[in-house]
């Protein structure tokens, strides 16, 4: 397994695996009408993909914010979870960042949190989000900054 670049040719497998992340996990909670464009949000300074035997199985990536550096678009595919790869996704951005690094994960996601928690990272503060969660109310998302 390899952690590189993202590279343009890489959106069609990142869609993919995304695609499968959404039918799985509800992430991203509505699904974009353009995937690519989801993939690479305003403010995007770098991405990343986690690679197997040409395969996308994971992504992340670090944007630039008014309050700092902060993960975007993490997720890691059904079938390659339970590896390590979201740690070494995260752990690939902090390094990037050479500064603590932040972001925010729905309450619905209880394994995100879980994993955040147990590798050191601090939440800040909780927030509501301006989308809906599976109970048709305004989410509750949590802010957590790396170790």
């Amino acid at each position: 397994m390899d952690i590189r670049p993202r590279t343009p040719a890489d959106l069609d497998a990142c869609a993919g695996a995304l695609a499968l992340v959404h039918t799985a996990d509800r992430y991203p909670v509505d699904w974009p009408p353009d995937p690519h464009g989801w993939l690479t949000p305003h403010g995007l300074l770098r991405a990343w993909v986690a690679v197997e035997e040409g395969q996308v199985l994971g992504h992340v990536g670090l944007a630039d914010t008014t309050e700092g550096p902060e993960v975007t678009r993490l997720f890691v595919a059904p079938a390659a979870r339970g590896r390590g790869l979201a740690a070494l996704l995260l752990e690939t951005v902090r390094k990037a960042a050479g500064a603590p690094v932040l972001l925010e994960v729905s309450d619905e996601g209880r394994a995100a949190v879980a994993l955040y928690e147990r590798l050191g990272w601090r939440r800040v503060g909780s927030t509501r989000a301006r989308w809906l969660n599976a109970a048709g109310e305004p989410a509750l998302l949590h802010h957590y900054v790396s170790p």
